[in-house]
């Protein structure tokens, strides 16, 4: 029986130098580092050199799907991954709960608010739109949510409502061609009537009484028309898995054909209890050949720019993997989706580290993972892309090309 697969995504794991070193430089990370020792490392351009790649992206290429052929838009992915049933032609969004003060975005997280159930109810009750459009809007994890519109006529390309930056107004949607006129229409009387209801939403009153941001608005970004995803079992002949806490990642492993396993108190933060999150993990490989894990605190960490938190997270999560069942009849890789300077509170175009470890790998004599440490290793500088290969081979489970 050919070994499992394990693929961890460490979410904006990769850094620049601060004060001196890196997160990984600076983190103790024990477990991580006798991965090193005993496997093979590189490093790796989630899509190309240099180019900035977001989450939904760098997972598709890890997974092996060329993201130029399959990203439509980050938006599909977070609709199908906080659980809303999709159709072929429907229009999502990204979304976030953000805080207005005169007008004017101030925090566009909403102070990570949790207690979001009831708002999307309230939202979901009142919001009606003209022209005939269906919509469907569902809280995420934290702050984050996702919008769905379907009727004739729609079209993705439509500006946001999300201005991207504080201090100034929700924005209005443009269309960028004539044929997405409806669909920034809808998306802007969804807009405005969120913020009615919930400006006066008794969650967000109690918030505030406690000195915490409300959730005043809902910014939108991200549009995309669901993609059509060749299925991850017929592509790779394996039953697989996606162990996550963020809609994102569980939408992507859903449009993928994988089965999103869902942990109870995951909060994607750098507060979310990882042992749970592996407790999930060691009862998926027991049951499926491939399983992806994503871990997300560190990224958090990055967009606060939060360099003793970023270094804390990843002490804590090293911890955690460190529970991980390794044996002959597993393989494991352990990369990021992306990098994510603490300085520039966003991500970059920095590669990531990555280390292959199981039976017959051939050791390269690197001592530590991290962006410096994986750069002498023997896998050199590989895409995203070419994870999915090394894993089937290092696992005998990829095909012979040619005679």
């Amino acid at each position: 029986m050919a070994p499992r697969i394990l693929l961890v995504v460490l979410d904006g794991i990769g850094d620049r130098p601060w004060k001196g070193a890196t997160a990984l430089q600076a983190a103790r990370k024990p477990f991580l580092d006798r991965l090193v020792r005993e496997g093979v490392s590189g490093l790796v351009d989630p899509v190309a050199p240099g180019v900035k790649v977001g989450s939904a992206t760098g997972h598709l290429a890890l997974l092996g799907y060329d993201p130029y052929q399959y990203y439509t838009g980050r938006g599909p992915f977070e609709a199908a991954g906080v659980g809303i049933g999709l159709r072929p032609g429907d229009i999502a969004f990204r979304c976030n709960f953000a805080t207005l003060r005169g007008g004017l975005v101030v925090d566009r997280r909403a102070g990570r608010i949790r207690e979001t159930r009831e708002l999307e109810e309230a939202v979901n009750r009142g919001v009606r739109v003209s022209g005939g459009v269906e919509l469907v809007f569902r809280a995420g994890t934290g702050h984050r949510g996702a919008l769905m519109l379907r009727g004739a006529g729609l079209d993705p390309r439509v500006s946001p409502t999300d201005p991207k930056r504080e201090g100034v107004p929700v924005s209005s949607s443009e269309p960028l061609d004539p044929a997405a006129a409806s669909t920034a229409r809808a998306l802007n009387e969804f807009t405005e009537q969120a913020m009615a209801i919930l400006s006066e939403h008794p969650v967000n009153r109690r918030r505030e009484s406690e000195g915490k941001n409300p959730a005043g608005a809902i910014l939108s970004r991200g549009a995309g028309v669901v993609p059509v995803i060749p299925p991850f079992a017929d592509r790779y002949h394996m039953r697989g898995a996606a162990v996550a806490a963020t809609a994102l990642v569980a939408g992507i492993g859903r449009l993928c054909g994988l089965e999103f396993l869902s942990t109870p108190g995951l909060t994607g933060g750098v507060d979310s209890p990882l042992e749970k999150k592996m407790e999930t993990v060691r009862r998926a490989l027991g049951e499926y050949d491939f399983v992806m894990v994503n871990i997300k605190g560190a990224d958090e960490a990055s967009h606060d720019g939060k360099w003793e938190e970023k270094v804390g997270f990843i002490e804590r999560l090293d911890g955690a993997l460190d529970s991980l069942p390794l044996s002959p009849d597993l393989v494991v890789a352990v990369t990021g989706d992306h990098s994510s300077p603490v300085a520039w509170k966003d991500h970059s175009g920095d590669p990531v580290p990555l280390v292959l470890w199981g039976e017959g790998v051939r050791r390269d004599g690197v001592q530590r993972f991290d962006e410096v440490s994986c750069a002498r290793g023997g896998l050199g500088r590989l895409r995203g892309l070419d994870v999915m290969p090394l894993l089937l081979d290092l696992a005998g489970r990829s095909e012979k090309y040619g005679e």
